[in-house]
């Protein structure tokens, strides 16, 4: 296991960058305005037609753009040319975000799961990231909730630490995945399977007894997505750092 650096636990994490008015949510706007701020950064990736890792968190532009349509049927020069809503830019590249961040403050990368169903149908999102990230030496780490991505990102990226994002696991939070599937993640035993350095779990769930074992064995529990002061108080009990969004932590 690749230990996670601790800037990690330092300094708040902002969620999807630091965003707001003027500043969308994975934009270089949101980026720039952590690393002025000193936040770590939160960010997602899909995969573009022609397989490039883009920072963007929904699988269809429709939400954060003018556009519509899957992400993943574009390719990386007609999505960075596709304007955010409420901010200057389009949708930047991986490269473009290590080159911006440049080591100035933790980079905590998602990884958007393709299969669909949280299962083995990945890779070239994950190779995409792994050769953005090769020549990058700032403090950075990997995530997601699909398990099979975590495990190619720790034969792609031995160096960098990996955590798996997690939750409760109901139909609530994954709607359209099966329950079995659901219920083979529940009990959280893919983090020691995984060889995990860290979970970043849901703050409405931090109060689960195998959160607990874990951090007992070991994992770094991070959390997400603490949108109070209070909220942050609250997750502090257990996780050992925050994602926030909407507002300022102390």
């Amino acid at each position: 296991m690749t230990a996670l650096d601790p800037r990690f636990l330092g300094r708040p994490i902002a969620h999807r960058a630091l965003h707001g008015p003027g500043r969308p949510e994975n934009s270089r706007e949101a980026i720039e305005a952590a690393c002025q701020a000193g936040f770590g950064i939160e960010i997602d990736l899909q995969l573009s037609a022609d397989g490039q890792a883009m920072v963007f968190h929904d699988y269809d532009l429709r939400r954060l753009t003018a556009a519509s349509g899957p992400v993943r049927q574009q390719t990386s020069d007609t999505l960075q040319a596709i304007q955010l809503t409420g901010g200057e830019t389009g949708i930047p590249t991986l490269p473009q975000v290590l080159e911006q961040v440049s080591g100035r403050v933790p980079l905590l990368i998602e990884i958007k799961d393709q299969d669909g169903g949280l299962g083995r149908n990945i890779g070239p999102l994950e190779q995409a990231t792994a050769k953005a990230l090769a020549r990058y030496t700032g403090p950075v780490a990997l995530m997601s909730f699909n398990p099979y991505a975590v495990a190619r990102m720790a034969e792609l990226c031995p160096d960098i630490p990996h955590g798996l994002t997690t939750c409760a696991y109901t139909k609530d939070d994954f709607p359209m995945i099966k329950e079995a599937r659901l219920a083979e993640l529940r009990d959280l035993s893919e983090v020691e399977a995984l060889n995990c350095a860290f979970i970043s779990h849901n703050r409405a769930d931090l109060d689960n007894p195998q959160v607990a074992a874990l951090k007992e064995k070991g994992v770094h529990i991070l959390c997400w997505t603490i949108k109070s002061a209070l909220q942050e108080v609250e997750a502090r009990r257990i996780a050992e750092n925050v994602t926030f969004e909407n507002y300022n932590p102390a």
